[in-house]
């Protein structure tokens, strides 16, 4: 059994950061792509960011010089840095991670967090 485990959401004003993470435990034998994706009212989920384990990452266009993703494979963990955030950021962020553990390899996804982005 694989558990992604989201945290660091919260309600911040338009400008300010926020760093979301996401720990992966379970029997894990390997934790291959990580990813980032959001969720706002409405609308479909989009992808917002990507880091392989090499450390190789790719973003959304809205997210690009202002979000950064990072990982400690170490710790099967990674993390979200989120600079000059704007009111349109706000949404339910999930990870999701590529794994390969005691049944298999799959795709799993964290439970969100909120981000709230104020004007």
């Amino acid at each position: 059994q694989v558990q992604l485990v989201e945290s660091g959401g919260g309600l911040v004003q338009a400008g300010g950061s926020l760093r979301l993470s996401c720990a992966a435990s379970g029997s894990i034998f390997s934790v291959n792509g990580m990813n980032w994706y959001r969720q706002a009212p409405g609308k479909q989920r989009e992808l917002v960011a990507t880091i392989t384990t090499g450390g190789s990452t790719n973003y959304a266009e809205s997210a690009k010089g202002r979000f950064t993703v990072s990982r400690d494979n170490a710790k099967n963990t990674v993390y979200l840095q989120m600079n000059s955030l704007r009111p349109e950021d706000t949404a339910v962020y999930y990870c999701n991670a590529n794994v390969w553990a005691g049944a298999g390899f799959g795709s799993y996804w964290g439970q969100g967090t909120q981000v709230t982005v104020s004007s």
